[in-house]
């Protein structure tokens, strides 16, 4: 089977085991699926159209900034507002917008988890309440917990802040993809972090210690990960042997982070 379109971030379902839906969009519109669980332990086809289409416009681009956009739309459009990657930089909650108002108020003036998750190491984030599942998922998490729940976005980044000063809030996805791990008690590590935070903070302290464990259809991890992107492997035909995140694993320890290639429009056969 064949099917071809712009590629967007796989879209995760917390199951036991995690199931991954690939979207192929015709440029912006709603076009194809590819189920890709039952891919994993087959060899599939990936193969680079030779086009890129913004994700915001839709324009054909050579280069794609952030997550799939034009330049343009890299500086100005509202998904890829600062604040996105730093949560302490929204201003809503007062009323202002770094790029645009009715979007902003639409995703930050909305309950906000600050969050502990296990990937190779304990990291920190912060997602909207209605994302938080896909974002441990999006991220490789194989454990998760809620540390504290805000009100708005930007309080919930100046928490996160805090506690980078203890805990890191990056992942460190080569150790991910190979499955490295640490034996840490989440509840216990949310606990001591709590202790940590400034006295304004502890009232948003989230006290239900409920531990999300996630795992991945993945049949082995490999001991070292290479990363391709399509500009430069444009087809690859492989054995898919896992996927984690929002990346495909493939029998030879190639990794393609799916996600960095929004916009791409490819061909899958399996």
């Amino acid at each position: 089977m064949k099917k071809t379109g712009n590629i967007r971030k796989m879209i995760p379902r917390l199951e036991n085991p995690v199931q991954y839906t690939l979207p192929l969009k015709d440029i912006l519109e709603d076009h194809e699926q590819v189920d890709m669980n039952p891919l994993v332990g087959r060899e599939i086809k990936i193969t680079f159209e030779n086009a890129i289409h913004c994700v915001v416009t839709g324009k054909k681009i050579k280069k794609a900034y952030g997550e799939g956009m034009s330049y343009p739309a890299f500086k100005t459009a509202p998904q890829a507002v600062e604040s996105i990657i730093r949560p302490e930089l929204s201003r809503a909650h007062l009323g202002e917008a770094l790029r645009d108002w009715e979007w902003e108020k639409k995703h930050d003036l909305q309950p906000h988890y600050v969050y502990l998750a296990l990937t190779n190491a304990v990291k920190v984030g912060v997602t909207r309440q209605s994302h938080l599942t896909s974002r441990w998922m999006d991220q490789g998490a194989r454990k998760s917990i809620i540390l504290a729940e805000t009100p708005y976005r930007q309080l919930a980044g100046l928490i996160e802040t805090d506690l980078k000063q203890h805990v890191t809030d990056k992942t460190n996805w080569r150790r991910m993809l190979k499955d490295e791990r640490m034996d840490v008690d989440l509840a216990q590590k949310k606990d001591e972090l709590a202790a940590l935070l400034p006295e304004e903070y502890r009232q948003y302290f989230y006290a239900d210690n409920k531990i999300t464990e996630i795992e991945y259809p993945v049949l082995h991890y490999p001991e070292k990960v290479k990363s391709m992107k399509l500009d430069k492997v444009p087809e690859i035909q492989k054995k898919l042997i896992g996927i984690r995140g929002q990346y495909l694993i493939f029998e030879d320890e190639t990794v393609m982070n799916v996600r960095n290639h929004a916009g791409y429009r490819i061909s899958v056969e399996y």
